[in-house]
């Protein structure tokens, strides 16, 4: 099965709207819904924090993925202690 992620909104009204591809072809598809919820912090406040981009000069990190990887490895061992 191919897996493809879309990003859409509900409508006040309750209606799903998604910009779909226009190379997925018809067919039956099975929907799962995530909701974001953004409160409290505005995307502009969040911009002006300066935490965006405050690894972005770090020299240490060569592959950032294992370096989230390490991270987490370290918060799952310290958890179960």
């Amino acid at each position: 099965m191919d897996s493809i992620v879309l990003k859409g909104v509900v409508t006040p009204d309750h209606q799903l709207k998604l910009d779909l591809p226009h190379d997925l072809p018809p067919g039956p598809v099975e929907v799962e819904i995530r909701q974001t919820r953004l409160e409290g912090v505005t995307l502009g406040q969040l911009l002006e924090s300066g935490l965006v981009g405050i690894w972005a000069d770090r020299t240490d990190i060569d592959d950032n993925i294992e370096f989230a990887r390490r991270l987490r490895r370290r918060a799952s061992r310290r958890h179960t202690e």
